[in-house]
């Protein structure tokens, strides 16, 4: 089954809020090839939802409140 975007972002998103992480990291827990999860993160970048620290992410105060919304909108969708 195909994730759509919002998905993926959510993904890296809840990877990131974890603590600092690596593009290893993320490419694998996300399950993303480095290419995609580049640009993903560089787009997470460019609308300020995530931070480069050194080689590793780190979710700003805004990715935060993107993140715990898209939890709520998955738990709505999901009938939970």
């Amino acid at each position: 089954m195909k994730r759509d975007k919002l998905e993926i972002i959510r993904s890296i998103l809840l990877i990131c809020a974890n603590g600092c992480a690596k593009t290893t990291k993320i490419v694998y827990e996300a399950n993303l090839n480095f290419k995609t999860a580049g640009i993903y993160l560089d787009w997470l970048i460019k609308h300020d939802l995530v931070n480069r620290e050194e080689n590793s992410f780190k979710v700003t105060p805004k990715g935060v409140e993107l993140l715990s919304n898209l939890q709520d909108v998955t738990l709505f969708i999901n009938g939970i």
